[in-house]
């Protein structure tokens, strides 16, 4: 046998031996490199792929229009031909000229029905006389009248794609009281005293709200069930997906109205374990959320120090050059870390132009405080997508990151394109996506110890789990103990079941 055939034998068996020492993980890896430029195969693999939480989730946003349509029609409204608003009865005909047709007359009227789901929705929006910005957010004042009646429908329908589309965890931002806590604001009135006004709520009926919030949303988390047929056996995909919520703040409202409102979401956090923490929405850039900015941080300053256990992640810094004055682009987000005490950021889209960016990165970085990345979202309301995001620069910075979706349903997107927008625009390896996807577990608000030991950014398992492998093995008597004992550990070891299911693949 000659030298050079022995040489190309070796080559051979030396390629075999690396190629069977790899693991799944890096098999997996070389897959997705393999598929990177072929879209189809791209997108069928981040389908597929375990998605672990959706941290960013705006529970009205998430609906889709033609859901919304079908709500409005068993609601009886009428909709503004001109306008697309909903409207209440009496309804016009359904004839082309009649200004308030029935909602129902869309499903007849092809024209007035695609007018709907466009105004209700980013679906055929161009730049124009209207901006994103304006189109995203007015969308919510048209459907309004009917998502808050359809609360357990849409859970039901949002959780089932999410758990189509491999995401087992959601937290959604949901303002579960029907306005009866801005309501009871507006009537007490403004004291500079938080003390005083927040004893004057809780006397004057927001302990009577806070029961009432709770009894309304576990009877919405039943029927949501009942409308998956959970426990039957014919059982929606959904009903494995786990649920929690944080309370909606709309912090555009008068102060009155916002305290009141903080102040019922530290209550429901604090006795009701649906409620998982608090966040403040509405655009940032509108007059009161502006002009408020530090009094709403002076809020939870106060009531953290009342509620210390409460989790709070906050909307800041989604915001751009030219949307509002460059004063207003240097401090939403590290006001909303130091005074806010936020555990998690929301868009953080403008982090460049705070003062310090890289000081505030690494403070970040040190209090483990994770950005929840919504990259569709930021490309239609400030037009911020590819390398003006700063996605590379808080990774570059080691400032956790998670993707998610804010608004799927306006935005028309869900999680499985949030996460090719990703791998497309950044090029992002399997092993960071691994990564993000494990932070979205461990930066959950579920209650109880991680699984993860970090160590420099790598997970390392807990001493409990220690010996066990990330495989679909039952794990062993203690870790078990473990994970039984602690919500965020347990969710996490589905995780990684879920991982070893899907590497095993390749």
């Amino acid at each position: 046998m000659s030298l050079k055939v022995v040489r190309a034998y070796l080559t051979v068996v030396l390629v075999s031996v690396l190629a069977a020492a790899q693991t799944a993980e890096q098999k997996t890896a070389r897959y997705l490199d393999s598929i990177r430029r072929q879209p189809p195969l791209l997108l069928a693999f981040l389908h597929d792929m375990p998605k672990g939480g959706d941290l960013h989730n705006h529970l009205d946003g998430a609906i889709y229009a033609e859901d919304l349509l079908d709500f409005a029609a068993s609601d009886n409204f009428c909709v503004d031909r001109t306008t697309s608003r909903l409207l209440g009865a009496p309804c016009d005909s359904c004839e082309h000229y009649t200004p308030k047709p029935s909602i129902r007359c869309a499903y007849d009227d092809h024209i007035l029905y695609n007018q709907i789901i466009d105004a209700w929705s980013m679906r055929n929006w161009r730049p124009g006389d209207e901006s994103g910005h304006d189109h995203f957010f007015a969308t919510f004042d048209k459907f309004g009248l009917t998502s808050h009646n359809h609360v357990a429908e849409a859970v039901a329908t949002v959780i089932n794609r999410a758990a189509r589309e491999h995401v087992q965890y959601v937290e959604f931002m949901h303002t579960a009281d029907g306005g009866a806590a801005p309501q009871l604001g507006m009537r007490l009135g403004w004291d500079n005293d938080f003390a005083k006004m927040r004893e004057e709520l809780l006397a004057g009926g927001l302990k009577e709200i806070t029961a009432a919030t709770s009894k309304t949303l576990a009877e919405d988390d039943a029927r949501a069930r009942t409308e998956l047929k959970c426990g039957t056996a014919d059982a929606e995909p959904g009903c494995n997906v786990t649920v929690r919520y944080l309370y909606q703040v709309l912090r555009g409202l008068p102060h009155e109205a916002v305290f009141a409102q903080i102040v019922l979401g530290f209550e429901l956090a604090s006795s009701d374990s649906r409620f998982v923490g608090l966040n403040l929405v509405m655009p940032e850039d509108w007059y009161v959320p502006i002009h408020d900015f530090n009094e709403h941080m002076a809020m939870l300053d106060y009531l953290h120090g009342v509620y210390p256990k409460v989790h709070i992640s906050l909307h800041a810094g989604e915001i751009a050059m030219g949307l509002v004055k460059p004063e207003d682009l240097t401090f939403h987000i590290r006001a909303s870390v130091e005074r806010g005490h936020a555990e998690r950021i929301g868009h953080g889209v403008d982090v460049m132009l705070e003062k310090d960016p890289i000081g505030l990165m690494r403070e970040m970085a040190a209090r483990n405080v994770l950005v929840e990345i919504n990259l569709t979202s930021n490309d239609q309301i400030l037009g911020v997508s590819g390398d003006d995001h700063p996605l590379p620069i808080y990774m570059k910075y080691g400032v956790p990151v998670a993707i998610a979706t804010d608004d799927e349903g306006v935005a028309r997107s869900d999680m499985t394109h949030e996460y090719l927008r990703a791998v497309e625009g950044y090029r992002l390896p399997y092993t960071e996506l691994k990564r993000m996807t494990r932070q979205s577990i461990e930066h959950s608000f579920l209650p109880g110890e991680s699984l993860w030991v970090q160590t420099k950014g790598a997970f390392r398992p807990v001493a409990a789990c220690a010996a066990d492998a990330a495989t679909e093995e039952k794990p062993t008597l203690g870790c078990e103990k473990f994970l039984a004992a602690n919500e965020r550990a347990h969710e996490q070891w589905k995780l990684e079941t879920a991982f070893a299911r899907f590497e095993k693949r390749f």
